[in-house]
C-alpha cells in the first residue's frame, strides 16, 4: 500500500486508459454503423463488457506481474515470512490486494460509464460486488500462474491462450448467443461470461436472470483457484 500510494495516479490512469480506448473507440466508431443491441445502443452494451474486462485485466496483471516480482524477484514474501506471518497470510493478502486494485480499475470505468449516461438505474450499484467477486476470481487464477512461472515471459501464454479468447467468447464485444452452439457452451465454463451476465443487466436497470448461479460461479473460481494457487506456492517456496 505504501509503495502504491507513491504511484497511485499513474496506476489508476494506466488501468483506465486501455478500457476507455476500447469503449469509446469501438462504441462511437463501430457503434455508429450498428443497430441497437438488445434495445440499447452499442456503446452502452459495450460499457458493461468493458467494466468486467478491465476488472479482469487489472486483477490478472497485479496477481501475476506484481505478485511474481514480490515472490521471486524482490523476495518480499520471504522477508514478510520472517515475521510471525505464514504463507497463507501472504497469499490471502495478495489475493485481496489484487481484487482491490481491480475493483478500483473497474469502478473507475463504471463511474465514467455512469457519467456518460450508460447506466439506467440505481441497480448499477450492484455491479460493485460483482466487480470485487470478478477480481477475486481472476486474482486466484493469476496466482496459479505466478506459482508456476519461471519468468515474466511465461505469462504471455496465459494472456494469449486464456484471457484474449475469453474477451472474444464471453460477450464483451458482441452477444455471446451469436456464436456457434459449441462455443456458447464452452463460454459458459469461463468466469468472464458470468461476470458480464451479471453486470450488463444491472447497468440496464434489470435484475439478472439466474444471478445466484452466476455469482456462485465467480466465487467458486475464486475459492478453487486460491486453493490450487496456495498448494502450488507452498510446494514451490516451502519444499
Amino acid at each position: 500500500m505504501l509503495v502504491w500510494r507513491r504511484i497511485a495516479l499513474p496506476s489508476v490512469l494506466g488501468s483506465l486508459a486501455d478500457p476507455m480506448i476500447y469503449m469509446l473507440g469501438f462504441g462511437y466508431g463501430l457503434g455508429s454503423m450498428l443497430p441497437d443491441v438488445f434495445g440499447t445502443s452499442y456503446i452502452a452494451f459495450l460499457a458493461a463488457g468493458t467494466v468486467c474486462s478491465s476488472t479482469m485485466m487489472a486483477a490478472s496483471f497485479e496477481a501475476m506481474y506484481s505478485g511474481f516480482s514480490r515472490m521471486h524477484v524482490q523476495k518480499t514474501w520471504e522477508a514478510i515470512m520472517n515475521a510471525p506471518i505464514t504463507l497463507d497470510d501472504v497469499m490471502v493478502a495478495e489475493l485481496v490486494w489484487a481484487a482491490s486494485k481491480s475493483f478500483m480499475a473497474g469502478g473507475a470505468v463504471l463511474l465514467i460509464a455512469a457519467a456518460l449516461g450508460f447506466t439506467q438505474s440505481a441497480l448499477a450499484l450492484w455491479v460493485l460486488p460483482v466487480m470485487f467477486a470478478t477480481g477475486l476470481a481472476f486474482a486466484s487464477l493469476g496466482l496459479i500462474m505466478t506459482a508456476l512461472s519461471v519468468s515474466y515471459d511465461f505469462f504471455m501464454y496465459y494472456f494469449t491462450l486464456f484471457i484474449t479468447p475469453m474477451m472474444m467468447l464471453c460477450g464483451v464485444f458482441f452477444p455471446a448467443d451469436q456464436l456457434p452452439q459449441a462455443l456458447q457452451q464452452a463460454a459458459l465454463l469461463l468466469p468472464l461470461t458470468h461476470s458480464v451476465a451479471l453486470a450488463r443487466p444491472l447497468m440496464n436497470g434489470v435484475v439478472p436472470a439466474a444471478w445466484p448461479l452466476h455469482f456462485g460461479v465467480l466465487l467458486l473460481y475464486a475459492a478453487g483457484g486460491f486453493y490450487v494457487a496456495l498448494a502450488l506456492t507452498r510446494r514451490r517456496l516451502l519444499k
